[in-house]
């Protein structure tokens, strides 16, 4: 289910708003849970005691704390929910992006305005949802795209994200439930207890070891040298590379 959220100080503007998401859910047969939030301080509340939105409509210029100023405190928490700003000025656009603003809609906002860009909203959060891992990690609630995840090794209780940049994201959580989780995905494997590999990024497989991309050597247990090389072999054919 898809948890959208609209803040504005303006009554009218939050009525509009409902009238709106009532008729997206209706004509696209979508299942959205929306809340209406009247000032800032009721949506950080909100997002300070754990709750998480995919979308979120935010006007810009309300009294006390403005939508920018808002935003920027919400990446804080959330990097990853859609911030489409809505305002009667195009003065901020610019600014708007430094928070990463999905859109910048000029109000009065129209229909076909609002279910354009909840159509690509939507659109957005379904793509990344097939890609991507929701993490909690000491900076915050993160997505992880999992196309860059290069492997993830586990400490203890602490899962180690590798990603392909060389940044490293640390987690909670028991790698036994991350295996199950991706293994519908088809291009991540096991080769050892402590290590989850991406097989798009192994770079040799010897009998010892699997060399990843970034030259980090994952050990291979007595005997799993075949199973791990058949392993690479299909998913290698499968994404269309050659062998030779």
């Amino acid at each position: 289910m898809i948890k959208a959220a609209f803040c504005d100080d303006d009554i009218n503007a939050l009525s509009e708003m409902q009238v709106f998401f009532d008729q997206y859910r209706r004509e696209r047969n979508r299942e959205i849970l929306y809340t209406a939030f009247h000032s800032p301080i009721e949506l950080m509340a909100e997002i300070e005691r754990g709750t998480r939105f995919d979308v979120l409509f935010l006007d810009i210029l309300m009294p006390g704390e403005n939508g920018l100023e808002t935003a920027a405190e919400i990446r804080a928490y959330d990097r990853n929910v859609k911030i489409i700003f809505l305002t009667s000025s195009p003065e901020f656009a610019v600014q708007s992006y430094t928070v990463e603003a999905y859109f910048y809609q000029l109000k009065p906002l129209r229909w076909e305005s609002f279910s354009r860009v909840m159509d690509s909203a939507l659109e957005k959060c379904e793509q990344e949802q097939e890609t991507g891992l929701i993490l909690r990690c000491k900076s915050g609630i993160t997505r992880l795209d999992l196309r860059h995840l290069e492997f993830c090794e586990v400490i203890h209780r602490t899962l180690l994200f590798h990603l392909s940049s060389g940044k490293v994201l640390e987690s909670t959580g028991s790698l036994d439930e991350l295996s199950r989780r991706l293994a519908p995905l088809g291009c991540f494997l096991r080769p050892h207890r402590s290590y989850l590999i991406h097989l798009g990024y192994v770079r040799s497989i010897s009998y010892r070891t699997v060399t990843m991309t970034s030259l980090t050597e994952i050990p291979i247990p007595r005997g799993k040298y075949n199973e791990i090389k058949d392993a690479f072999f299909a998913y290698a054919f499968r994404d269309g590379q050659m062998s030779l």
